[in-house]
């Protein structure tokens, strides 16, 4: 895999406009790009067939987090969508990754297509070991044992892989095996500030530690060059 394709570009801006113009410039620098809810609570579905027409891979990031039926439902309309990543919060438990998983596969083998690849959210990237044990009153785990476990089920429910923090890398790598996929955000170049995450690590560090694909957003959205960012990132990467 190409270092470029690496890369998934969270379009975090809150019109239309202004994220096909990153589409546009970014094409050629990233492999996808990622719709979370600010993007897709503006513009609703249909810029995911914009972004499509403009050359691009999108990672619906909607973290659906509710009943089985609910969110297997919700997992077959970004299949329909053709939307190349799509993800669930661990968190919901066997029977809703199952149901999900399942619903996406039928879904994509009705269509004659590939099923999008599902993602099960472990631990966010600001919640911290203080958060875990005060806001969620977890006492009993550590953050990298809890991601684990989740990483486990999800992978035993037919998940594709994870998104987790650059630190949990190796230990999930070790549990789950090669092919599990996994998608890390919390990315920073060395050059770039840390902003609101916690657990974070480089480009570079995050790639030798054997992460798929890394989510990065401000240090490229927000440059004054989104593309010669995006290209300093790839050096990077590429050593």
């Amino acid at each position: 895999m190409q270092s470029k394709e690496r890369i998934i570009l969270a379009l975090d801006v809150d019109g239309e406009r202004e994220a096909l113009e990153l589409v546009e410039k970014l094409t050629d620098y990233v492999g996808a790009f990622k719709v979370g809810m600010q993007l897709f609570n503006s513009c609703g579905p249909d810029i995911v067939a914009k972004i499509h027409a403009l050359g691009g891979r999108v990672f619906v990031d909607l973290k659906f987090h509710d009943i089985p039926n609910t969110v297997a439902a919700a997992g077959k309309v970004l299949t329909r969508l053709g939307c190349y990543m799509f993800n669930v919060h661990a968190a919901g438990g066997r029977e809703m990754l199952r149901a999900v998983a399942q619903g996406a596969a039928r879904e994509a083998a009705q269509k004659g297509n590939d099923p999008p690849l599902i993602l099960a959210v472990t631990v966010l990237t600001s919640i911290g070991q203080r958060e875990l044990e005060e806001d969620m009153c977890i006492a009993d785990l550590k953050v990298q044992d809890l991601v684990v476990k989740w990483a486990e089920m999800a992978k035993d429910c037919g998940i594709s892989g994870v998104v987790c923090s650059p630190h949990e890398i190796a230990a999930i790598r070790q549990a789950c095996g090669p092919d599990f996929k996994i998608v890390t955000p919390g990315i920073r170049p060395a050059w770039s500030e840390s902003n609101d995450q916690k657990r974070i690590t480089t480009p570079r560090q995050a790639l030798d530690g054997g992460a798929d694909f890394m989510v990065i957003g401000r240090p490229i959205t927000q440059a004054f060059d989104p593309v010669e960012a995006a290209r300093k990132i790839i050096a990077e990467m590429e050593g």
